[in-house]
């Protein structure tokens, strides 16, 4: 399902969302992405000052993609 998010705090949102349907605790999903538990936090209550790679490791973790939508024009300059 594509979900359309418009700031870090609904990323986070659906992060924790989606580490709590996998059962995981924020200790362990951070071990398993890499990740501390103080930066899982903070990610997961949607501080926007948090490194781009690292949310990035813990979406993939959890099993979520992401995907960019860039105009059409764009997409054929390859």
């Amino acid at each position: 399902m594509l979900i359309e998010v418009t700031s870090a705090k609904e990323i986070g949102a659906w992060a924790q969302k989606a580490r709590k349907a996998q059962q995981l605790d924020q200790l362990t999903a951070g071990s398993l992405a890499n990740c501390g538990l103080t930066f899982v936090s903070q990610f997961e209550n949607g501080k926007p000052s948090v490194q781009l790679q690292k949310a990035l490791q813990m979406l993939e973790t959890l099993g979520v993609r992401v995907y960019l939508d860039v105009p059409e024009q764009l997409a054929q300059e390859k």
